[in-house]
């Protein structure tokens, strides 16, 4: 059965260059970073040549970045470290966009238990941002703005210049989950006045268990875990140094051939978009259709279930999701598809494909193939649609 990898917003697989530096380091730089002998200088000669490197793809000073164990952990050190400095300065409101992923939007309950207060601004119809409900929001007690580079989900690219300006106009921190867009589009956080950025490896050909958190120099940064004295006395904890090697080289292979790849996933997408929106009927696209992300896809099909339609697609060796892989246990439909305005029934019937630069033109043609045999299978099994055909034919 052919093999089609289409879910690379959840995850990606490790290249063989960043497999083979982490072998050869696990081998080699066995030594603790912390260590004074030669063993440990050289393991943390390796871990600071990979902060180099990381640092350069957003146009960041080395010591603005400090690793974490991925998105989620980087998410919430960016608010809360956001809430302490509020504290000490006696702010205590927060705006975040409605579409956030949940390792921010879940971080509410303790934030509103601490004292603070949360605005939550809505998205239109392609998921954006609105400047202008962004503007009324910020008040003379806001400490943070927090808005994702671009949306897991429906791959919308937000306008971060923007959002950047109206924060530094009103002296806000300003962070933004780039998890999805970091090697994946060009950033540079001076030029987008970005105070914070969140990265994580895995969603970049790099390894699980990694990520990093830009600070900008200047925001008083509190310890995250409290310990011994790495990452500057901020996340105490011996550094994962295999896991930052590899995403070193996954970061530096990513930015190298971005041009390339943006190229081709975007010709891709395309492709796929034009002919499940033209083959197969009742379906819409979720997100805006060009300023998205190059490899992400989003639609949405009547009058059927997303959970049936994942199996039936697994089952012809096609690895798709509905949404977001953290949330993959739910039964609710998408908070982000129900703050674009998709009605639940049809939020339900969603489907996301996440491309590759190893997918093919073949590949689009093997799903789209299977995709409209199965959505026609189980609308032949759906009451609904077969009321409204019914209905269409009066």
């Amino acid at each position: 059965m052919k093999e089609i990898y289409a879910d690379c917003a959840s995850t990606t697989p490790i290249s063989e260059p960043a497999l083979r530096v982490m072998t050869e380091c696990m081998r080699t730089c066995y030594g603790n970073p912390s260590s004074s002998h030669h063993c440990g200088r050289e393991a943390a000669r390796v871990l600071e040549e990979a902060r180099d490197g990381i640092a350069a793809c957003i146009g960041a000073d080395r010591e603005e970045i400090y690793f974490t164990s991925g998105g989620t952990e980087a998410d919430n050190q960016a608010i809360f470290t956001a809430a302490a400095y509020g504290k000490a300065m006696g702010k205590h409101h927060m705006i975040f966009s409605s579409i956030e992923h949940h390792a921010v939007l879940n971080c509410i309950p303790a934030l509103k238990k601490a004292g603070f207060e949360i605005t939550q601004i809505g998205v239109d119809p392609w998921g954006r941002v609105s400047m202008e409900e962004l503007k009324a929001a910020c008040r003379q007690d806001t400490i943070l703005v927090a808005v994702m580079y671009v949306n897991n989900e429906v791959g919308t690219i937000q306008k971060i210049a923007q959002i950047g300006k109206i924060a530094e106009k009103n002296d806000i921190l300003f962070h933004t989950d780039a998890v999805q867009a970091y090697g994946q589009l060009p950033i540079n956080v001076d030029e987008l006045n970005i105070d914070m950025l969140s990265s994580s490896g895995h969603k970049l050909n790099g390894p699980k268990g990694i990520g990093f958190l830009y600070i900008r120099t200047g925001v008083k940064i509190r310890s995250f875990i409290h310990g011994g004295a790495q990452e500057r006395k901020r996340r105490a904890g011996t550094e994962n140094v295999p896991g930052i090697v590899g995403y070193g080289k996954a970061a530096e292979i990513a930015m190298a051939n971005m041009d390339e790849r943006i190229a081709k996933e975007t010709q891709l997408r395309d492709y796929l978009i034009k002919r499940v929106t033209e083959e197969v009927p009742f379906t819409r696209v979720n997100g805006s259709r060009t300023n998205r992300l190059p490899n992400n896809v989003n639609f949405a099909f009547q009058f059927i279930e997303g959970e049936s339609l994942l199996i039936k697609l697994d089952m012809a060796g096609i690895c798709g999701s509905s949404g977001s892989a953290c949330t993959s246990g739910s039964l609710d439909p998408s908070h982000v598809l129900l703050a674009i305005g998709l009605p639940h029934e049809i939020a339900h019937g969603s489907l996301r494909l996440t491309l590759s630069e190893e997918t093919t033109k073949e590949d689009i043609d093997y799903t789209v193939d299977s995709l409209k045999a199965i959505v026609a299978r189980l609308r032949s099994m759906s009451p609904l649609y077969e009321d409204f055909i019914k209905h269409q034919a009066k």
